[in-house]
This record gives C-alpha cells, sequence and structure tokens, in this order.
C-alpha cells in the first residue's frame, strides 16, 4: 500500500515540516494525506479512513473485500465503515451496526477489518442485487468463504435492514466466475428459466483436464462462455482461442461464446439453438429450472 500521512503527527514528530506537507503531499480526508504523484488505491483509502476515524472504525464492504484479495473493487469506490459518526468525508460511508468482536480480524498490520463472512454480510446487504452477487462471487473465489458462513449472519441480525437482500444475493454466489461479466452472464442464464449452470467445468481428454469451460450443463455437454477484449487484441490469446475452440469441438461439446456486443435476446437464441440441436440428436434436455 502507498504510503499515507497523517499530518499533524507526522509534523509533531518530526518527520517532515509543514512546507514539505503542503508541497510533496495532497490530502485525501482531513488531515490525511498521500504522496503528491500517488494515485492511491482503495486499499491505501481504507487506511486514510480508519486513521481519519482515530483508529476506531472497522473496514467493511468493498475495501475490506480488496483487503482481503478481491479483485474486482473499483478504487474509486466508497470506503465503508463500523462507527458512530455521521460526519464523514467524501468517499468514506460511516454505518453504526452492531458488530461481533467474532466478526472483525486484523489485516496489513493493525487494520480492523471485518471477516470475510461479515463483509459479504454488508455486501449483500447494501449493494444492488447485481453488483452484490459479482462481489460476492469475487469475494468468495478470494477467501473461500461459503454461504453458511455468511447466513448464520443473517440468522444473528434477521432484523437488519437489507437481510432478505443478502439471502437472495448469497444464494447466488458462485467462486467459479472469473469476472464480473461471468456474474452477469449467469445471472442472465438463470432469470431466463434456465438451471443454474455448472462453473469451471472440466473438460478431460484421455483421463486428462485440458480444458475448463466457464459454465455450462455438463449432462448434456453446452457451454457458455464470456471473451473478453483480451481474445481480441492479444495475438497469442486469440490462436489459443481457435486451437481450444478446436479442442472442445472434438470432445463433442456445443460452446456459445458471448462478447461485450452482443444483445441479451441475442444470447438467449443462440443458447436456445444449441439446445435444439441436442435434443435433435435425441439427448434428454431438461434444463429448465
Amino acid at each position: 500500500m502507498g504510503e499515507i500521512i497523517l499530518g499533524s503527527e507526522a509534523v509533531a514528530a518530526g518527520v517532515i515540516t509543514r512546507a514539505q506537507l503542503r508541497w510533496n503531499y495532497r490530502p485525501i480526508y482531513t488531515d490525511l494525506y498521500v504522496d503528491r504523484d500517488t494515485d492511491p488505491s482503495i486499499r491505501d483509502r481504507a487506511v486514510g479512513a480508519w486513521l481519519w476515524s482515530k483508529r476506531r472504525a472497522v473496514i467493511t464492504g468493498r475495501a475490506a473485500a480488496a483487503l482481503h484479495g478481491a479483485k474486482w473493487i473499483d478504487d474509486a469506490a466508497p470506503v465503508e465503515m463500523i462507527w458512530r459518526n455521521n460526519h464523514s468525508p467524501r468517499g468514506v460511508i460511516t454505518r453504526r451496526e452492531r458488530l461481533g468482536v467474532d466478526e472483525v480480524c486484523e489485516l496489513a498490520g493493525r487494520l480492523p477489518v471485518a471477516t470475510p463472512a461479515r463483509t459479504a454480510f454488508d455486501l449483500g446487504r447494501y449493494l444492488p442485487f447485481e453488483k452484490a452477487v459479482a462481489h460476492l462471487d469475487d469475494l468468495a473465489r478470494a477467501t473461500r468463504i461459503t454461504a453458511s458462513e455468511v447466513l448464520a449472519l443473517t440468522q444473528r441480525y434477521a432484523g437488519a435492514r437489507g437481510v432478505r437482500c443478502c439471502r437472495t444475493a448469497v444464494d447466488m454466489m458462485d467462486p467459479g466466475a472469473q469476472s464480473p461479466k461471468e456474474t452477469w452472464l449467469r445471472l442472465l442464464l438463470i432469470r431466463s428459466g434456465y438451471e443454474r449452470p455448472t462453473t469451471q467445468i472440466p473438460l478431460f481428454e484421455y483421463g486428462v483436464p485440458v480444458a475448463y469451460l466457464d459454465m455450462g450443463w455438463p449432462q448434456i455437454r453446452v457451454g457458455v462462455e464470456y471473451d473478453g477484449d483480451q481474445h481480441r487484441t492479444d495475438r497469442d490469446t486469440y490462436v489459443k482461442g481457435i486451437r481450444r475452440d478446436e479442442l472442445i469441438a472434438r470432445l463433442d461439446w456445443l460452446n456459445v461464446r458471448v462478447v461485450k456486443e452482443d444483445r441479451e435476446i441475442d444470447i438467449l437464441a443462440r443458447v436456445r439453438d444449441a439446445l435444439a440441436r441436442r435434443e435433435r440428436e435425441g439427448m434428454a434436455v431438461n434444463i429448465a429450472s
């Protein structure tokens, strides 16, 4: 993490002068500074927000997820903290909430952070559904948190704000998602009435795993994948993608590939076409949820 300076403490300790503070640093919160040439990450800002709270708050939400190793966090996202203060600076959200001692751990030295389960509980309650599921997928992948651990907190705090939303989001959590777009695609399929797809499906040749599909239904050998821009902009990735497609076809899988330009209606039409082909081949297709 970048160096966060508590201005008054640094000047009082003689670490820097006021002139150095003014010319070499810029404020991110009241009395909190970062090197003028540094673009602080959400982890940096979490440290600054905790220092702003006079080292009393507990980091939760997206900043906590980032500290636990989640990768899909926008550095501009607000830092959410559990602390009794109604006058937080811009970019910081404080909430007065109950918090058990078993729901806090220490990271990055002495920084108090909500445990993965408590972090997931707060993500599921306060974010819109699709964003919540994407961040829960990301956190589950990073920490291996389980739905039962999070749902235990929904029982502990049964009357808390957003608990019902949290339960719904946690029910959709899947650590197999490897990007927010994969989460979006999985939710699209479920929302359209299909059975929940299996994620990260291994494909075997001669008993050895040779590829993994983002998601799909192994019982009928239909896969669905989201292709990021690297498949178009990186030549090596493009060539490997061609060879991979040949391998998937050789193993008798139908693979529906999705790119960002695709409309939802077109994606679903291609999935229906793949299922119809399996039916014509005499395969029992029953993946309606």
